[in-house]
């Protein structure tokens, strides 16, 4: 098995402003609570959520030519992400969100759109994948990727003895042809319970899951928000809990829990119970502003884990 961790997909900038409850009228300003900014995205947000963990990690994304990508290459670089895989192209702007989240934790969001789902997928991406001990996979719908140039990245991680994982961004109609192409490599399917609900036509967790696992999916972990997770390794199902916090911001948690569950099986921990690290992470990340939020370090989520309150499953 190789090292590290290669994510590869969407990238982007987000930029969150909290709490707005309304518009101003004209050109009035109003005094809000804070204003957080990140590179985000799929891959890139799970990239530096990992990095942030102490998993060395690398990513295969792309940014425009404008100081928007400047800047993200340079907060990936400082959390200690690789990005000799990150591509520059020419003339295109970065992908930017602008997400102005409401006092009741909503967030309505403004994007632009741009370089980011046009993640690289040749010969360097498919050697790093293929050297990666994990590959997380972030570009379902990329115009780079769909049709077979991703799933010969994934093929290369596999074959080179990688875990892959697998997650959605707002997944359309093709995303299912896709996901035939991807499933028998991937290890551990991660999307949101919506998603899940919303591709395989399923009502209930359990026949969205067997839905999946029909289609070659090693295990099945669905996102459920502030009702925590549904995770389906094999015939083992568990509903697990979210805990019992204040959200700030939930923008980046689907992606932090994916990154969380990635270092946790890093580091040794079986499946459920990297899915409950990941539980925390994801936790930690909603308390604050932007991708990281409020997450420090590994042996900080350990230690936040003892402290927050678990809620029962729903």
């Amino acid at each position: 098995m190789g090292t590290g961790l290669v994510c590869i997909g969407l990238t982007t900038l987000d930029v969150v402003a909290r709490p707005i409850d309304a518009l101003p009228q004209g050109e009035g300003t109003t005094l809000i609570q804070g204003i957080g900014i990140a590179p985000a995205g799929t891959a890139a947000g799970a990239a530096m959520v990992a990095a942030r963990l102490g998993l060395p990690t690398r990513l295969a994304g792309s940014v425009g030519g404008d100081l928007t990508g400047r800047f993200v290459r340079m907060a990936l670089e400082e959390e200690g992400v690789g990005t000799d895989l990150l591509e520059t192209i020419p003339g295109m702007p970065t992908s930017t969100t602008v997400l102005a989240v409401d006092s009741k934790g909503r967030r309505p969001n403004f994007h632009a759109l741009g370089a980011g789902m046009f993640a690289p997928t040749g010969e360097a991406v498919r050697a790093a994948a293929a050297s990666a001990a994990f590959l997380h996979y972030g570009g379902i719908g990329g115009p780079k990727l769909d049709g077979g140039p991703g799933a010969a990245v994934v093929e290369a991680a596999k074959a080179g003895g990688a875990v892959v994982t697998c997650d959605l961004i707002s997944p359309q109609p093709t995303a299912l042809a896709e996901l035939e192409r991807l499933l028998p490599n991937v290890d551990y399917f991660m999307p949101s319970v919506a998603e899940a609900f919303a591709l395989s036509g399923a009502t209930d967790m359990a026949a969205a899951a067997d839905f999946f696992l029909a289609r070659g999916a090693g295990a099945v972990l669905m996102k459920n928000g502030g009702n925590g997770s549904y995770v389906a390794l094999g015939a083992e199902r568990t509903r697990l809990g979210a805990y019992d916090i204040t959200p700030v911001d939930t923008t980046s948690c689907g992606d932090s829990y994916c990154a969380g569950f990635i270092v946790g099986l890093s580091r040794g921990l079986p499946p459920l119970e990297a899915a409950r690290f990941a539980t925390a992470v994801a936790a930690l990340v909603a308390q604050g502003l932007a991708t990281l939020g409020r997450l420090e370090s590994y042996d900080g989520v350990l230690k936040a884990m003892g402290e927050m309150t678990l809620k029962e499953p729903a």
